[in-house]
């Protein structure tokens, strides 16, 4: 009987298999974003040494990235487990007004006792939300959308309690520090975030702990019946969600030196889940890319900086991040690169016309 021998499979392009990578419709979106930087100021990607600090509009996106990167990293954690957090941008508010609110009544506001007392202070409250969010959907059941409505409404009334109504300010170097100061020639608050987010990065990729937030994410009933402690691992992404937003807060404080109950935080909750969703992250929750939320990340924060060089108004700003949103996901999506696959398919498999 004569051998039969299997036709070799028709091999991919290299360009089509990067196409379909989780990354890279965000990272093209991030590249467009610089090279339409470079064209109206040529000089946007330099990096120059200044004071002994490196400084630059690269170097500019990297700290005033830092907040949303701590925040969009909790949120990470918790949508990988089918939650969300609504509470962070009020959570950031509660922690500057703390904080400042201790350090502006000390005898002593530029000691750097009192500012690491303030910095306790405001991280352990801030830490406590995120425990009671964690209480109301993992042991009460709340959805958590509704559980973290709750303290996105109370909050900001809890700061505007703090502070008794009015913008509070204070003058303190060690406290500025955390916000503008450097360390080896960079920003403080660059290494704070970049610092936390390969602290996370390793605990959930070098540890069992990804895998069970993702498993939690995917199926909670199988993951309990599995031996997972679901409700423990719910409970800890709030409480970390909390921390990082106090974290966030806190940098935040310290850019202005001022605590404003009222615009401290503003949105932010809406820009780290756009940061998430456009690193690829699902909302149905499961699989998770803190690499993907960085990519994000550093696409909102370089599309503000865009909108200000270009000359549009920021107020237009919100406009640009929806259109940028629309185009990645729709870029992502399985089925509208499922449909663009089939047709060209189905041009490949059509038969080529012969000129007579």
């Amino acid at each position: 009987m004569a051998a039969t021998t299997k036709a070799p499979a028709p091999t991919e392009p290299a360009w089509r298999r990067a196409t379909r990578h989780g990354l890279f419709w965000p990272v093209v979106a991030l590249a467009a974003l610089l090279l339409a930087n470079t064209a109206f100021s040529p000089d946007f990607l330099a990096v120059g040494v200044r004071d002994g600090h490196l400084f630059g509009a690269p170097i500019d996106i990297l700290r005033n990235s830092a907040p949303l990167m701590l925040v969009a990293l909790g949120m990470t954690l918790v949508i990988a487990t089918r939650g969300i957090d609504l509470s962070v941008g009020a959570v950031v508010a509660i922690a500057g007004a703390l904080s400042l609110s201790y350090i502006a009544t000390s005898p002593t506001p530029g000691s750097p006792v009192t500012v690491l007392t303030a910095i306790c202070l405001a991280l352990g409250v801030c830490l406590l939300l995120g425990v009671w969010n964690g209480f109301l959907v993992s042991v009460v059941g709340i959805q958590p959308i509704i559980a973290t409505l709750i303290l996105m409404t109370a909050g900001r009334g809890i700061a505007m309690l703090i502070t008794e109504g009015q913008i509070t300010t204070v003058t303190s170097a060690p406290f500025k520090t955390l916000g503008t100061g450097f360390l080896l020639g960079l920003p403080v608050a660059m290494l704070i975030a970049y610092g936390v987010f390969v602290l996370v990065a390793l605990l959930t990729r070098r540890t069992a702990l990804g895998m069970l937030v993702e498993s939690v994410g995917i199926n909670p009933a199988a993951s309990r019946l599995a031996g997972v402690k679901a409700r423990t691992i719910v409970w800890t992404v709030f409480a970390l969600s909390g921390l990082f937003s106090g974290l966030a807060g806190l940098i935040l404080a310290s850019n202005v030196m001022a605590a404003d109950a009222n615009n401290a935080g503003l949105f932010i909750e809406l820009d780290a889940i756009l940061a998430v969703v456009i690193g690829g992250t699902s909302l149905q929750g499961g699989k998770f890319s803190l690499s993907g939320t960085f990519v994000g990340v550093l696409i909102i924060t370089t599309l503000t900086l865009t909108v200000t060089i270009v000359g549009i108004s920021p107020l237009v700003t919100p406009l640009f991040k929806a259109l940028v949103v629309i185009v990645v996901t729709l870029l992502q999506s399985p089925r509208i690169r499922a449909t663009f696959a089939a047709r060209a398919r189905r041009r490949a498999a059509r038969p080529e016309e012969v000129a007579v």
